[in-house]
Parts: structure tokens; sequence; C-alpha cells
């Protein structure tokens, strides 16, 4: 496959900017904008030349790939449509509502031989990618997601709209299987979770405390790591991996040498990284970096979690 015909569903905060990025790659026709809005559907169609839609289902057998970026309890049947047609997708996090639902997306995916992608954003951050070279075995993990309140993503709680970032990426790290969960949250702005930190326990002995608001003075997203003779720092916001490794000798007596490091990324475009990686993976049947699997196993992670903050 030489070229790829695109679209993207659904044009809020998220949808605009998948259009912008597909605009953007030479390899890639962007042929439609759908939104259930006709007027949102036809100002940003009008600004990249293309169709704009208000029934997705119109590009069945006219598309290659699509950018799903509709409220997460619409992802399962727009994202089931596109499958069973064929068709690969990128669906913005979390994948489904549901486990259940999830499972049937990659089965769909698998069935009908379609790339099915999550929009784990950070997973392209250049700190995280940069980071993956130095772990070994992480022992324990501490990771801070804090944001201003915004209206959009109130649809669901702040596990599955900040904390699943996080989720993700520790649960990519960690490889091993949750043995235990506690957890506390509180709503305080909308009718669901707010704020909340979840304790997890896993089965190779790491542990990880995670904690997300969406109430928060400030924006902040770090994550810390603690492994044998080492100490790894990110800081996603500013694109700043911090490490410190055990060297030879003692910088006290008594207290071990250890070798900073800090390594500055420049401004980089994670989603556009993103979607260029979605469109090699459904141009060359590659396996995405966020694949379905992923996903669903971020979600029961979530799910989990959020049973958890049910009893509290």
């Amino acid at each position: 496959m030489q070229h790829l015909k695109c679209a993207v569903i659904g044009t809020g905060y998220l949808g605009k900017f998948h259009a912008d990025k597909y605009a953007a790659l030479p390899e890639c026709e962007l042929v439609a904008i759908v939104d259930t809005n006709p007027e949102a559907a036809a100002a940003i169609a009008a600004k990249h030349a293309c169709l704009g839609l208000s029934d997705y289902r119109e590009l069945l057998g006219k598309v290659d790939a699509v950018s799903i970026a509709v409220p997460t309890s619409l992802h399962f049947a727009v994202a089931c449509d596109f499958l069973l047609a064929g068709v690969h997708v990128l669906v913005e996090k979390p994948i489904t509502t549901t486990v259940d639902e999830a499972d049937e997306l990659i089965r769909l995916a698998h069935e009908h031989h379609c790339v099915l992608m999550v929009g784990h954003l950070e997973r392209f951050n250049p700190a995280i990618l940069a980071m993956e070279g130095l772990l070994n075995a992480p022992r324990f993990i501490e990771s801070t997601r804090l944001a201003p309140f915004k209206p959009r993503a109130t649809d669901v709680s702040v596990v599955l709209d900040l904390m699943i970032h996080d989720i993700d990426i520790i649960l990519d790290i960690v490889d091993s299987e949750i043995t235990a969960i506690e957890a506390s949250g509180a709503a305080v702005l909308t009718n669901d979770t707010d704020i909340a930190n979840a304790r997890l326990t896993f089965a190779n002995g790491c542990v990880a405390n995670v904690t997300a608001s969406r109430i928060s003075l400030k924006s902040e997203r770090k994550m810390r790591l603690f492994q044998k003779d080492a100490y790894l720092s990110v800081d996603f916001q500013n694109r700043v991996l911090s490490s410190y490794q055990r060297g030879e000798g003692e910088m006290f007596p008594g207290v071990p040498n250890f070798i900073p490091d800090e390594q500055r990324f420049e401004s980089s475009d994670a989603l556009l990284e993103e979607i260029r990686h979605f469109v090699d993976c459904c141009m060359h049947g590659k396996t995405p970096r966020v694949p379905g699997e992923a996903g669903r196993r971020a979600l029961a992670a979530a799910e989990a979690i959020s049973a958890k903050l049910k009893t509290v």
C-alpha cells in the first residue's frame, strides 16, 4: 500500500488535531471529517478541503483507516462498524467502556486483519522512549498527574480520564499481574471521582503508587521509578528524563556514589508521532506500539481501581 485513505470521526478537542496530523502526512489522503454536528464537521473539512459528513457509515468501504475521537460511550459501536468493514482503527483512550467490549474489538481486528491501536499518547513522549533503555525491573513506582478542571471528558471519572495514562505506562514497564489494589478518591466538581489515589501491588513484588487529579491549580505529569542501584524521574510535561545510577566508590564515608544524568528533549509533537506510527503499521502490517490488548489491559486495571473506589 503506497497511499492511505483516512478519516477522523469526531471533531471535539482531540479530533480536530487528529485531522491536522493526517493532513500533514504525505502518505495519507484525508478523505473526510465526521461529526453528528454538521456545522462542526463542515468547519474542519473546509480547512482541509475534504468531505464533511454527519454519518460515519457513509465512509464504510471508502477509507482504509480512521481515528475515532468520539465520546467513550460510542467507541465500541463506531469501531465495530469500521473493523467489520476491514478498516484500520486508531481509537482514543480508554478503548471502550467495558472489558467485554474491548475483547470484542480485539477479536474483530484479528478476524478482519485490521490494525487496532489505542491512543495512549504518553507512550510517544520522547522522555518515555529514552527511559526504556534504562529500565531494569523497577521495584517501586510513583506517578502524579494533576490538571486544572476542564468541562470536557467529565463523562468518565478521573481514573479513566487521566490516571489511565500512567496505568498503561506502568503496566507496560512492570509486565506482571496485579495481585492487590488499594484505592481512595472523591467527587468534588462532578458527580464522578475527580481526585484519586491507587496503590498497585504486582506479582513480581513491584509496587506502584498512582495519583491523579483534575481539580488542581497546576498541571503536573511526573513519574519516579526506583530499581536496584538506580533512580529514574520522568517529567512528561517538560520532556525531561533524570537518572541517578550507582557508580564506583563513595561520595562520603558510607554513602554510595551516584552518577547523575539529565536529558532534555526539544519540543515534540507526540500526536503526530502517534499517528505516523499508526499509518506505518497500517501500510506495512506492523503491530502497533499500543495494540488493542494494551488498551484492554489498562482498562481492566482502571475498572478494578474504580471498583475499589466505590467501596470507600
